[in-house]
């Protein structure tokens, strides 16, 4: 299937590991370009000369302010045109309500939750009719995990947005969809299973309560961020779409 995606350029943030990698690796496979981001500049450089000439890497904080017209811009000038955005931002500490500060809720609004809502308003407007948007959320979308309190806070509300976002935007033929992981076997997930006294023991009962019996794979995880994000896709808005393995029970 040809998801129409050669040539079309993405901003895709977070990108230098994880999720986020993975959509950029398979965005690329199929044809397109990507500009991609993180924090700390020689990861960045390295996982673009990873992903070669059809990325280019910017190092930014989703927290700056300035960011979103950066990334824009990088896209236009080095690519020529801007088609859409796949925010993914590395997760927030873990902790339960008594352990997370005030400082580690503050840092996490500006750079998971604001970062985001600036990312998408400025995509919003800059593209045109067939652009998208699209937002890395979570399972706890749903459900709050056990020890994620910061992000089960945050994640819900995005996808609030990005709901609202869709409506407002449909009219002129911009779509915007989340993507909902649970169990995806990437650093992030195996530093959480770490954090308990048999990480072993931890990854078997989670794997129990996926009906495929088994983590997803990072590239799992990208084609289906790439379908989303495609012209195939064209007649999917406002959905948020769980990529767990059938985790998720509910309708």
């Amino acid at each position: 299937m040809d998801l129409g995606l050669k040539d079309r350029v993405y901003v895709v943030t977070g990108a230098t590991r994880g999720l986020g990698n993975a959509a950029a690796r398979e965005l690329v496979a199929d044809g397109a370009k990507v500009v991609i981001t993180g924090r700390d500049g020689k990861r960045v450089a390295d996982a673009a000369a990873e992903l070669g000439p059809d990325a280019l890497g910017v190092a930014v904080d989703n927290a700056d302010a300035g960011a979103a017209e950066r990334l824009i811009a990088a896209a236009r000038d080095h690519f020529g045109r801007f088609d859409g955005v796949l925010v993914s931002v590395g997760g927030p500490p873990p902790g339960f309500v008594a352990d997370n500060t005030d400082e580690q809720w503050q840092s996490a609004f500006e750079s998971v939750f604001l970062g985001a809502v600036r990312l998408a308003r400025a995509a919003a407007a800059e593209l045109e009719e067939g652009g998208v948007i699209g937002f890395v959320l979570s399972g706890s979308v749903h459900e709050p995990i056990p020890g994620l309190t910061i992000s089960n806070g945050l994640r819900p509300g995005l996808a609030g947005f990005a709901k609202s976002l869709a409506d407002e935007l449909g009219p002129r033929g911009i779509r915007v969809v989340g993507l909902l992981p649970a169990r995806i076997d990437t650093d992030r997930v195996r530093e959480l299973d770490g954090l308990s006294a048999d990480p072993e023991a931890t990854r078997a009962a989670n794997e129990s309560r996926i009906p495929l019996r088994r983590y997803g794979t990072p590239q799992e995880f990208g084609r289906a961020a790439a379908f989303l994000l495609s012209p195939a896709a064209s007649y999917l808005t406002g959905v948020m779409l769980p990529v767990d393995g059938g985790m998720r029970h509910g309708f």
